[in-house]
């Protein structure tokens, strides 16, 4: 006995399998949802104020002491009065300014490098505009507990262990020189934290740069896999934005009947009709004083050609049949086209039939 069970694909259709459109992209970007990486640009900061430090230790520490020099030196003994201490914050002011210069411009330079290489330049304010969905308690509530929420959670325990890790082994490593400090001056011994701070901190920098890096991939993933549409959803917006086909084929038969009444309305004007008899009619006009050649104003096949007919016989506009004319006029020129040049003999002659039947002059 065979058992058949039903499938229901429609069950398939709301499954988000496709990626994105380049609009779906466009209206994220700007709503502010982009593949960011916030670890990104923090290590990069790090990594570029441990890089400056070890860069300008030098110049900053020779600033640095000169400051503490000439306060010792020439500031104990000054007069205080508003003028001296606003003096003296100014130039204090400056001094400190140029000694952090180095450090805070590099990062600074870094921090704007890395955001721009993750997302380019951007700017929108829709992710800082207040909404109230945002304080949904049951939303929060759920994001809280959501997936997402769990894999920050592990990335940051995971980062906390990494750099204790890293600082007990670097300390462990100079456990024999902390038992000598005491037997060398301060000098030395500020060399020695420096030099220890300097390469502990460079190893958390590169550990969480090439954290942050794969933190950008997970996001990137994410991103993406939030951005992805079900086959309706892509219908949807090519509908949306080429509009309902429906709606477009009405709004192409309204413009059709409305150039097909300009078209009637012209009829009345015309010289001559000349018709297959029953297959093809092309209205022509001619005014010698306007035009250089004469000018199809309407034409028709089949029930239009009997409408343009019929008009013609109610305004008493000649028609006369020619075949092979007819047919040329009707495939080879559209409505507003003068007639061909290899056309005008032909079509000359029928027109002083016309003028001589009306008596007019040609």
């Amino acid at each position: 006995m065979t058992k058949r069970y039903k499938l229901d694909l429609q069950h398939f259709a709301g499954e988000k399998t496709e990626r994105a459109t380049a609009k779906k992209r466009q209206d994220a970007r700007e709503k502010g949802q982009v593949a960011k990486s916030a670890e990104l640009s923090g290590a990069t900061v790090l990594l570029t104020a441990i890089v400056s430090l070890m860069m300008f230790g030098g110049f900053m520490k020779e600033r640095f002491m000169s400051l503490f020099t000439d306060v010792f030196l020439n500031r104990l003994q000054m007069k205080l009065t508003p003028e001296n201490v606003t003096e003296l914050f100014n130039q204090y002011g400056i001094q400190i300014l140029i000694l952090l210069s180095p450090l805070l411009g590099l990062t600074f330079i870094m921090a704007i490098v890395a955001n721009i290489a993750q997302v380019g330049f951007m700017a929108t304010g829709e992710g800082i505009t207040p909404k109230f969905s945002k304080i949904n308690p049951i939303k929060g509530f759920k994001n809280i507990f959501s997936t997402r929420s769990f894999v920050e959670f592990l990335k940051s325990i995971f980062k906390l262990v990494l750099i204790a890790y890293l600082v007990y082994s670097t300390l462990w490593g100079q456990r024999s020189s902390f038992a000598s400090l005491s037997h060398i001056g301060t000098e030395e011994i500020f060399h020695f934290a420096a030099k220890m701070t300097m390469s502990l901190g460079m190893k958390i920098a590169v550990v969480l740069m090439i954290m942050a890096f794969m933190d950008f991939m997970y996001q990137k993933y994410e991103h993406e896999k939030s951005l992805k549409m079900s086959k309706q959803d892509i219908k949807d917006e090519y509908k949306k934005m080429e509009g309902d086909p429906l709606i477009k084929g009405k709004i192409r038969e309204r413009q059709r009947s409305m150039a097909m009444q300009r078209m009637m309305q012209e009829v009345p004007k015309a010289d001559v009709i000349i018709t297959n008899p029953t297959h093809f009619a092309v209205a022509l006009k001619y005014d010698g004083s306007k035009m250089e050649a004469p000018q199809i104003i309407a034409k028709g096949q089949d029930f239009v050609a009997l409408r343009i007919r019929e008009l013609a016989k109610e305004h008493g506009i000649v028609t006369m049949e020619n075949k092979p004319l007819a047919r040329a006029l009707f495939q080879r020129a559209e409505i507003g086209d003068v007639v061909p040049a290899d056309l005008f003999q032909a079509v000359a002659e029928v027109l002083a039939y016309v003028y001589k039947l009306k008596g007019k002059k040609r």
